[in-house]
């Protein structure tokens, strides 16, 4: 596994500077210039939608974490999928473990950010939705209408039996009966326990539907917050955009590295959804190169102090 994220990795950096030299090392360089220090105002930014987040999370774990302690938890979990050479699942294991060390239930813990990570599919469904029917007035095709159509219908349709297997399936007792055919009988009587437990705590959330709409709430209100850190960039490099053009761009990155999450830190993947989207809105290339730059510089400097912290607990 190690060895295939290493390839996947060097393949999206491969990718990512490839698609760099296309738009022109010197012009993006450029128009970062020109930008300067204002670029660096998207760091504290991030907070804010960051926060948003958090209070969805902290509605779904029972017994209450302080919100402080979840928002560097969930920091930290967002620098280890955008900074470390993992898949975007690692973030959330680093978040059990964290809420498990910090006295919460592993069961509630783990349970929470399963869940979590479903209202978060559902908020970025919406989100995207609200993206697609933007590009569709911005340029009026009626083939990209219909291709947008079949693509979300296919995304509720998965986000749905996802939701009805969570919800009345035994998910994880089975991966634990598998894991007991091929451990020895103790080993495997005691995950199938824990497993069980964990679809217990589960079905415990999901039968919540008020938390679970306000989590929503929050959430989707996190994402178009969120566009803010595209206008604002696309302005400061000398590109300006409506907020419509700003929610497309967000939305396709976030739905590309969603879709596309076993490739570590979405290296070439965001750079590649940004320029096809740039493309169909009439955006240069070098401007959503360069707004890309300026969204992973952020998230270095949002994102590494979170991680050396965690490295000294």
């Amino acid at each position: 596994m190690r060895w295939l994220l290493r390839v996947l990795f060097a393949a999206g950096l491969l990718v990512a500077v490839y698609l760099m030299s296309r738009s022109g090392f010197g012009a993006t360089a450029r128009l970062l210039a020109d930008a300067g220090w204002k670029l660096l105002l998207l760091v504290p930014l991030h907070a804010a939608p960051l926060f948003l987040d958090v209070v969805g999370w902290y509605v779904l774990v029972v017994p209450r974490n302080r919100l402080g302690t979840l928002f560097f938890i969930a920091t930290v979990r967002e620098a280890f999928n955008r900074l470390l050479p993992v898949a975007n699942i690692g973030g959330e294991l680093a978040g059990i473990r964290m809420l498990t060390q910090r006295g919460t239930d592993p069961n509630v813990a783990a349970a929470s950010i399963v869940v979590e990570t479903l209202i978060n599919l559902m908020a970025q469904f919406l989100f995207v939705s609200l993206g697609a029917f933007s590009l569709m007035q911005l340029t009026s095709s009626t083939s990209l209408a219909a291709g947008m159509k079949v693509t979300l219908t296919v995304a509720i349709l998965a986000l749905a039996a996802l939701y009805l297997i969570l919800r009345y399936g035994s998910v994880f007792e089975s991966i634990d009966t598998l894991a007991r055919r091929i451990a020895a009988g103790a080993t495997g009587s005691r995950w199938k326990a824990r497993g069980a437990r964990l679809d217990d705590a589960i079905r415990r959330i999901l039968v919540q539907r008020r938390s679970l709409a306000i989590a929503l709430a929050w959430q989707f209100s996190g994402l178009m917050l969120g566009c803010l850190e595209t206008w604002l960039a696309l302005r400061w490099l000398g590109h300006p955009v409506g907020w419509p053009a700003a929610l497309v761009l967000e939305s396709s990155t976030q739905a590309i590295r969603h879709f596309i999450f076993f490739v570590p830190a979405g290296l070439g993947v965001q750079e590649a959804g940004l320029i096809l989207a740039g493309q169909v809105l009439g955006i240069e290339a070098e401007a959503v190169i360069a707004l890309s730059l300026a969204k992973r510089m952020r998230e270095v400097l949002f994102g590494l102090p979170a991680l050396m912290m965690w490295l000294d607990n």
